[in-house]
């Protein structure tokens, strides 16, 4: 069916249980249980990715105290997400997966990777699956799996990015896809969203907004690297991880690089765990939305912003529809 021909039917369930369609994007080294509780107690989607643990055993207690603090929030809160690496690469996924049954997050977003590995589990638990993906060629391989959604990274994301716009590649997928449709890509505030919305998406994909937040992870000197710049501090490269990435050029140069001359390494390699954390550690990634951040600030005045250019962006666009 042909989406350009045909309204747009939004999936049920999730969409319905946020404030605003927004949700806080896994980071690395940056999302922790603070950050997704915050999220999910203002009325976001929280989620993390699985490599910020060091070891399964974290991983089994951060989700625990996740799944405690989500329950603990109330009825309104959000559900939560985690974050599985699904490359080849990723030696833990397996002990990752086991860990997920146990914990049952309403949502696993799957990334660098087939969503194939995580269906059988998450579904069997009644869970959402959602496939972070680049391009339509992969939007197409992973629709293929039975996701239930798809989080579109576009230009513009922080980490690891896309190319497409996010309206073009909403466009694009919107020809064969009816699920649930996640964008993210340069999106900070409220208007972005409602612009989103109004495209065809059913969600929004935020990371760099809330970089800077009280809850974040992220060290000091990184949240005033991201206030002190903007989106020409920027650089979009695969020569840190082998996958397109955007990162910021001042903490390259920090770290002995030269962003003009980065080479990408022989191979991809995402296996979680300490390794991992202590290659990239100092190396920090930012998306285009980082123009709009002027300091820290805890999530739940970030939501209430997001919120209020919501509903103005909402209203003007009411306003402005032909009768």
């Amino acid at each position: 069916m042909s989406m350009s021909t045909a309204p747009h039917s939004t999936p049920v369930g999730l969409p319905a249980r946020v404030r605003i369609p927004v949700v806080a994007a896994p980071m690395f080294l940056v999302s922790g249980p603070e950050l997704v509780i915050a999220a999910s107690a203002a009325g976001i989607v929280g989620s993390f990715p699985t490599p910020n643990c060091r070891t399964t055993a974290e991983l089994d207690r951060w989700m625990g105290t996740i799944s405690d603090g989500v329950a603990a929030a109330g009825p309104d809160a959000a559900p939560w997400a985690v974050n599985l690496v699904t490359h080849r690469s990723n030696q833990r996924l397996e002990e990752d997966l086991r860990l997920v049954a146990e914990h049952r997050p309403p949502v696993v977003i799957t990334a660098l990777g087939s969503p194939e590995p995580v269906m059988e589990t998450v579904k069997g638990y009644g869970g959402l699956v959602l496939a972070d993906v680049v391009s339509v060629r992969l939007a197409r391989k992973a629709a293929g799996f039975g996701v239930d959604g798809l989080a579109c990274i576009s230009a513009g994301a922080g980490g690891h990015t896309g190319h497409l716009s996010p309206f073009a590649f909403v466009s694009a997928v919107r020809q064969f896809f009816d699920g649930l449709l996640v964008i993210g890509g340069g999106i900070a505030d409220g208007w972005g969203v409602a612009g989103a919305v109004a495209a065809g998406a059913d969600l929004v994909y935020m990371g760099t907004r809330f970089l800077t937040a009280t809850e974040s992870m992220a060290s000091p000197d990184y949240k005033q690297m991201v206030v002190e710049h903007g989106p020409d501090d920027l650089v979009v490269s695969s020569g840190i991880t082998g996958t397109s990435a955007s990162w910021l050029r001042p903490s390259l140069i920090a770290n002995g690089l030269d962003p003009d001359a980065l080479t990408a390494p022989a191979g991809r390699d995402y296996n979680a765990g300490a390794d991992v954390q202590g290659r990239w550690k100092n190396i920090w990634a930012a998306g285009q939305g980082l123009g709009l951040i002027d300091g820290v600030t805890p999530v739940k005045s970030i939501v209430d912003d997001l919120a209020a250019e919501y509903a103005a962006a909402t209203r003007r666009f009411a306003g402005r529809t032909l009768r």
